[in-house]
């Protein structure tokens, strides 16, 4: 089990992948319309449907790359490689979002897991972090923590669709993209520490 300062770390680090604050915008945009009652249910389930997925990385994660026979050094540097990306993508600003009219605003349930839950919360990069983190410990313990940290980001998830539209009126975009790249920022840096620690692993002779 690691000490608490790791799963701080941990937390931040999923925090910046997940990035809730910085997707704002395309909440408000996949929920204009909806009542408070409605927007209120989306994030609820959305929020619900990060922790499962989540959870089933911490899980299922490692059994999957035995499965597949693909090495944690080798799953740690591509990992590191597509948060970098993902981090560029944030530093540029090309998420993307879609306006309301792509989506029925009836469709709660479906708004909700696909596409605010997956791809956009919960994604590759959210996923491939926890299966990375889940590796650094092997007692009950640890995975207890890691299901604490996963169940604290599902909870600011569900927070930032109860003050999404509060917080999008007072940032503005600029406001929001700035959040963004800072976030952007801190996962590049991340990214890097993945990848290096990946490449030692695969070649020992860089330790």
């Amino acid at each position: 089990m690691l000490d608490f300062t790791e799963y701080t770390k941990i937390f931040i680090s999923l925090f910046a992948i997940i990035d809730p604050v910085g997707i704002i915008p395309i909440i408000i945009a996949f929920t204009a319309g909806m009542t408070a009652q409605k927007r209120e249910r989306v994030g609820r389930m959305a929020s619900l449907s990060v922790l499962l997925i989540l959870l089933a990385a911490l899980l299922l994660g490692e059994a999957i790359l035995g499965f597949f026979g693909i090495s944690i050094h080798s799953f740690r540097t591509a990992g590191g490689i597509l948060l970098l990306l993902m981090s560029i993508t944030m530093l540029l600003g090309n998420k993307q979002a879609h306006s309301p009219e792509d989506i029925d605003v009836d469709a709660t349930s479906s708004i909700a897991i696909v596409p605010l839950s997956t791809p956009l919360l919960a994604g590759p990069g959210a996923i491939s972090t926890v299966i990375l983190d889940a590796h650094k410990g092997t007692n009950a313990g640890h995975y207890g923590m890691m299901a604490l940290v996963l169940a604290a980001l599902s909870l600011t998830v569900w927070l930032t669709f109860l003050i999404a539209p509060w917080v999008s009126q007072r940032l503005g975009r600029i406001g929001s993209n700035i959040v963004t790249r800072l976030m952007g920022l801190l996962l590049a840096a991340i990214a890097v520490e993945f990848i290096a620690g990946g490449l030692r692993g695969l070649f020992p002779t860089l330790g």
